[in-house]
């Protein structure tokens, strides 16, 4: 090999271990940033992937006869998809369209007693829309009903 072409070959090298270091530092720095939505069920069959202390969403509807009132701020809720339910603790003034029986998302931990800590909770904006992946989570669970509207109305 002329030394020409030995150059060439250690640029190309340097260039793709440069590359893929870059690559590997930008996977390793969002991953953190990534938040990952789970329903109830999701959490049920495999806690394992929902260890305690890392940030995500959880999406159901507001099971009827859950909501509670603490002093201050402090309110507790049941989230379910029809199948199973995750406790949600959270501190804060709750969206004004939250209700009972409505499309809810948390964003937040899970405690070491399994109570979910929501740092922000997002209602429905409409009666009419409710978040896709609320509706993917009721659908895979089998408690939607075709003529439910969801996803801007179009569902």
């Amino acid at each position: 090999m002329t030394p020409k072409k030995q150059r060439r070959l250690a640029f190309a090298i340097t260039l793709l271990l440069a590359g893929g270091g870059a690559a590997a530092l930008a996977v390793y720095a969002l991953q953190d940033n990534v938040l990952f939505f789970y329903s109830p069920s999701d959490i049920a069959d495999h806690p394992e992937k929902v260890p305690q202390g890392r940030i995500f969403r959880v999406g159901g509807l507001v099971e009827k006869g859950s909501f509670k009132k603490d002093k201050g701020l402090e309110v507790h809720f049941v989230v379910t998809d029809g199948k199973n339910t995750v406790p949600v603790a959270y501190s804060g003034v709750l969206p004004d369209l939250f209700r009972e029986g409505q499309g809810v998302v948390a964003m937040g931990t899970r405690g070491m007693d399994g109570v979910f800590q929501a740092r922000e909770v997002l209602a429905k904006h409409d009666e009419k829309y409710m978040p896709p992946e609320v509706v993917d989570a009721l659908k895979r669970s089998g408690h939607w009903e075709e003529g439910q509207t969801g996803q801007g109305g179009n569902s």
